[in-house]
C-alpha cells in the first residue's frame, strides 16, 4: 500500500474518532455547568480547555461555556474541535479516494456539508448527538463493507490510538473542578458504558469499580486497555516481523510499557494521581503515533539510489 493512503486511513480514523470523542466529553461537562450552580464557570471552562490541549480567547478575563463551544465544536482552524476533525477526516477521505468505500466518501462529505458554523445553546446537546451518530455510522460503514487487510487495519489502528486518548481525557476531567466534578456514573453514559457496567459488577458506580472497568476491562471497546491492545494487534498485522528478543517496533514497545503499567498498578494508586497518570497515557499516544508517521509516512524522504556493479 502506498504511504500516503495508509497515512489518509489512519487520519481517517484518528478524527472521526475525535470529532466523537470530543462531542462527549462537551456534552458531559456543558450539562454539569447548567446542573451544578456552584461550579466556577471560568475555573472549570479553562480547565477543560487545557485538557484538550486548547486554550481561551486571548484578553478576556473570563472563559464561559460560549467560548468552549467557540473554541472546541465549531472552530474550523483548532485541530481539537470537532468541526476542524470532521473537515480533516474528509479531506483525508479526498486524498485517498481511490481506495475508500463510496458509502465512506459520501457519509463524511454529508457529514462535513452540514457542519453547522454557529450553535444555539438550546440545540447543543441535539448537536453532540448528531455527531456521535455520524461518527457510528462512518465506522459501520468501514466495519462492514472493508476487507480486513492493510486499510482496515491502518483505519483501525489510528481509531484504537485516538480513542486511548480520549477516553484517558475523558478519565482526567473527573477532577477538573477539585471538589465537583462529574460523577462516575455521569463519565460512564458519557462512554456508553453505564448499562455494561451494570451487567459487569451488577450495582452501583463506585470510583474504584468504574475506574477500573474504563480503565482495565479487557472486554468493553472504550476501555483504555482494550483499545491499547486492539492497536498492538493492528501494529502486529502490518508488521508481522516478529523479534525473537524483545521488541524493537517502537510502536509495539510504547504501547506495551503503557499497558503494563497500568495492568500492575493497583487501582487506587491510580486513582490517587489519576490527572499525571492520564498524562502519561496521553504521552504515550503521542510518542506511538509519531513513531507510526516515522516508520510508514515518512516525509521529505531522500531517494536512495543503486549503484552501478562495475
Amino acid at each position: 500500500m502506498l504511504s500516503r493512503i495508509a497515512e489518509s486511513l489512519f487520519w481517517i480514523g484518528r478524527y472521526i474518532e475525535r470529532s466523537d470523542g470530543t462531542a462527549r466529553i462537551l456534552d458531559v461537562h456543558l450539562q454539569l455547568l447548567l446542573e451544578d450552580p456552584w461550579i466556577d464557570e471560568d475555573t472549570a471552562c479553562r480547565s477543560l480547555l487545557s485538557v484538550m490541549g486548547s486554550f481561551g480567547p486571548e484578553g478576556t478575563d473570563r472563559v464561559g461555556r460560549d467560548d468552549v463551544l467557540q473554541r472546541l465544536a465549531v472552530d474550523r482552524m483548532n485541530p481539537a474541535s470537532i468541526a476542524y476533525s470532521i473537515s480533516a477526516a474528509r479531506e483525508n477521505a479526498r486524498r485517498a479516494r481511490e481506495i475508500v468505500s463510496t458509502e465512506l466518501w459520501e457519509t463524511l462529505n454529508t457529514t462535513s456539508a452540514r457542519m453547522p458554523r454557529r450553535l444555539q445553546r438550546d440545540k447543543v446537546h441535539e448537536f453532540f448527538q448528531w455527531v456521535r451518530e455520524r461518527a457510528a455510522l462512518a465506522v459501520g460503514v468501514v466495519d462492514s463493507s472493508t476487507s480486513r487487510d492493510e486499510a482496515w487495519q491502518f483505519f483501525t489502528l489510528g481509531r484504537s490510538i485516538e480513542r486511548t486518548d480520549m477516553t484517558a481525557r475523558l478519565l482526567a476531567t473527573r477532577s477538573l473542578t477539585e471538589a465537583s466534578g462529574p460523577s462516575w456514573t455521569t463519565i460512564l453514559r458519557s462512554c456508553g458504558a453505564y448499562e455494561a457496567y451494570l451487567r459487569t459488577y451488577r450495582g452501583m458506580p463506585s470510583a474504584r469499580n468504574a475506574a477500573e472497568f474504563l480503565l482495565l476491562d479487557r472486554l468493553f471497546p472504550r476501555s483504555i486497555i482494550y483499545s491499547i491492545q486492539l492497536a498492538e494487534e493492528c501494529m502486529s498485522a502490518i508488521d508481522p516481523r516478529a523479534d525473537r528478543v524483545g521488541h524493537s517496533n517502537t510502536v509495539l514497545r510504547a504501547l506495551g510499557r503503557i499497558r503494563n503499567d497500568l495492568e500492575y498498578r493497583p487501582v487506587s494508586e491510580i486513582l490517587n494521581e489519576l490527572p499525571h497518570h492520564m498524562q502519561r497515557v496521553q504521552k504515550v499516544t503521542r510518542e506511538a503515533s509519531e513513531a507510526i508517521k516515522s516508520r510508514f509516512f515518512p516525509t521529505q524522504a531522500e531517494p536512495s539510489w543503486i549503484g552501478e556493479i562495475s
